[in-house]
């Protein structure tokens, strides 16, 4: 049993101390990181508009404080009229009473109103009549055991609530505090916009040190994407709340300004900022109309608004310029509201780009970039290849079909499906690889090849359909490279087992697609696939090999069957080979007339020289190749 070394349980321990250190400390200083992370936002959000007035050759002094202070003026003005059509809605509920009560009555009583008045009718009078029997004979009594009763009962004490004085410095504190908050936020913004250069300097020569191009890039990276995320944000919206607002004065509901900035407001919050802003118009919406129509059309336009811009104008407009995923913001905001309250919530996205941008650019923390990052884990042939290890064929087939939707057939072949049985003949040769699993990878993949062959085919009867009678005026040199590929009659050959096989079915495939006669002959002994070899007459022979294990194998076969067959042509297949293509020529002992490939592409465009068909002008790379 393999044992950890006590410096690699140290570094994990110290990892989790400092971990837990740094979360202690961001909620124990949050009184003063909060106003420094507010700041930061705002100097990202502002420094673009301050670029601009100083390219214009405006002093930067004056061009903050213009900025700063129209961004004052614009908080102002949204908090002066949010403050005035609040009033106005509060000084009109009380005339929405009789909405409001009829709204609750037809939720409690949903049957005919009608019916309803002739029984409660026949109730009172039945009631009336059970009443004035029983009074005649219990009134005496009752009326002398009410006397009773009430000069057992001592007259009620007088109770008085007294309210305690308040304390003039509690309510002074809860205004001045979030008067301070934020003028020590303005307060950093405008020092931080004026000396962002000198604070980027000082954060390299701290952090940086040794690692100047590592930290030049991630600074950039994250200043970049900050800003186009917060300046997209803020367009998107400002522009949700203008058509909310716009939809509500249309159905007529009240004060349709108010409810559209407090939706554009409310959804800079992730997740719940778009919920809270629609539960107050709908509401209104209940208690002012008489029907239920009018809130229903209010309830709509804020679902469909919201899905249009969360499904559609986001992913559009945000592409690559955050780089998280949906996971990590959701999993952000909760993280940055549990340590910082709403602020955190509001800065929980720009806080996360920054986190993703250090897991990019800095080795230590590369689990960032995992954990939180939007780009995939798995390269498409490890994502294959583990689905099929997880016996999972339909998100195998899923991650094939959508590699083609961008990629070729022969792109497939070659980035995907080779890689990927060369990862299995690896875990098998290290004994990883149990048996029945192999075989399952093994079937699976050839069930997915003959699919591809059938579609293939399906598209291309229906591309020989949709070409026009007139096409037959091609020039001569395509038609003649197309007849001396049907001439010739190619045979794939495995090296060695199963995954040679395949890799031959998929060159089989290409080179019929390209024109020729080939087949794959299965997998067996040398002896058997050489007798099949001379039975099929073959013009060019293709032994099909993923190294390293199937190197020497293949040199076997390759000198058998240029014994046996001294006029055929061969191409040796390496497969996804990384070495020198020359070195492994020379030990394969390729023959001066023969070549080496190692890709699919390349063993057949060596087909086509072979067949001294002119077309071909790419270099195929050696051994081997020229």
């Amino acid at each position: 049993m393999a044992r950890t070394s006590p410096a690699k349980d140290i570094s994990k321990l110290l990892t989790l101390v400092t971990a837990v250190v740094v979360i202690l400390a961001l909620y124990f200083a949050r009184v003063i990181l909060v106003p420094l992370a507010l700041a930061v936002l705002f100097t990202f959000l502002l420094t673009p508009l301050v670029g601009i007035l100083e390219r214009i050759h405006l002093p930067r002094f004056v061009a903050i404080f213009l900025v700063v202070g129209i961004a004052i003026a614009a908080f102002g003005g949204v908090g002066w009229t949010v403050g005035n059509q609040v009033l106005d809605v509060t000084n009109q509920l009380p005339s929405y009473k009789s909405n409001i009560k009829a709204k609750i009555d037809s939720i409690r009583n949903p049957h005919n109103r009608k019916l309803d008045t002739a029984a409660d009718a026949v109730k009172e009078i039945g009631k009336e009549i059970t009443e004035a029997s029983s009074d005649t004979a219990e009134n005496a009594s009752a009326k002398a055991g009410k006397q009773t009763k009430r000069a057992a009962i001592p007259a009620p004490a007088p109770v008085q609530v007294y309210q305690p004085a308040s304390n003039p410095f509690e309510s002074f504190n809860s205004v001045v505090t979030p008067l301070g908050s934020a003028i020590i936020v303005m307060v950093l913004t405008i020092f931080m916009l004026a000396g962002r250069e000198d604070l980027r300097n000082r954060l390299i020569g701290l952090v940086g040190r040794g690692h100047l191009n590592v930290m030049t890039q991630a600074l950039d990276d994250a200043g970049s994407r900050v800003s186009r995320y917060l300046q997209l944000q803020l367009l998107v919206n400002t522009a949700y709340g203008v058509v909310i607002g716009l939809g509500l004065y249309v159905i007529g509901v009240p004060n349709a300004l108010l409810w559209g900035t407090l939706a554009a407001l409310l959804r800079f919050l992730p997740y719940i900022g778009s919920p809270l802003a629609a539960v107050l118009p709908i509401l209104l919406s209940l208690a002012i109309f008489a029907t239920w129509t009018k809130p229903l059309y209010t309830l709509l336009l804020y679902l469909v608004v919201e899905l249009l811009v969360a499904n559609v104008l986001e992913p559009l407009l945000y592409g690559a310029h955050t780089g998280i995923s949906s996971f990590a913001i959701l999993f952000a905001a909760i993280f940055w509201s549990l340590i910082w309250g709403p602020i955190g919530l509001l800065l929980s996205t720009p806080l996360t780009v920054c986190l993703v941008v250090l897991g990019r650019h800095v080795p230590s923390l590369s689990f960032l970039n995992i954990m939180l990052g939007d780009q995939p884990v798995l390269s498409p042939e490890a994502h294959y290849y583990q689905r099929l290890l997880a016996s999972d064929q339909t998100e195998a087939k899923h991650v094939l079909e959508e590699y083609l939707k961008t990629n070729s057939l022969e792109e497939l072949y070659d980035s995907v499906l080779i890689p990927a049985l060369a990862l299995a003949e690896q875990d098998r040769h290290h004994d990883d690889l149990e048996e029945i699993t192999e075989k399952f990878i093994c079937q699976s993949t050839k069930e997915f090849l003959e699919d591809l062959a059938e579609k293939s085919k399906e598209e291309e009867a229906a591309a020989v359909a949709d070409t026009p009678e007139d096409s037959e005026a091609l020039i001569a040199s395509p038609r003649t490279a197309n007849e001396s590929r049907e001439s010739a009659c190619v045979v794939c050959l495995p090296a060695r087992d199963e995954a040679d096989e395949i890799v031959g079915i998929m060159l089989g495939q290409l080179l019929v697609r390209a024109g020729y006669q080939a087949q794959a002959i299965p997998i067996g002994t040398t002896s058997e696939m050489i007798a099949q070899l001379k039975d099929s007459r073959p013009d060019i022979i293709c032994i099909s090999a993923l190294p390293p294990f199937a190197l020497l194998h293949a040199r076997e076969l390759y000198r058998k069957i240029r014994t046996q067959m001294p006029n055929v042509r061969i191409i040796i297949g390496l497969w996804k080979f990384a070495g020198d293509p020359l070195k492994a020529a020379t030990r394969l002992r390729i023959d001066g007339n023969d070549k080496l490939a190692v890709t699919l592409a390349q063993t057949i465009l060596q087909a086509d020289v072979f067949r001294g068909i002119e077309a071909v002008t790419q270099d195929v790379p050696a051994g081997a190749t020229k």
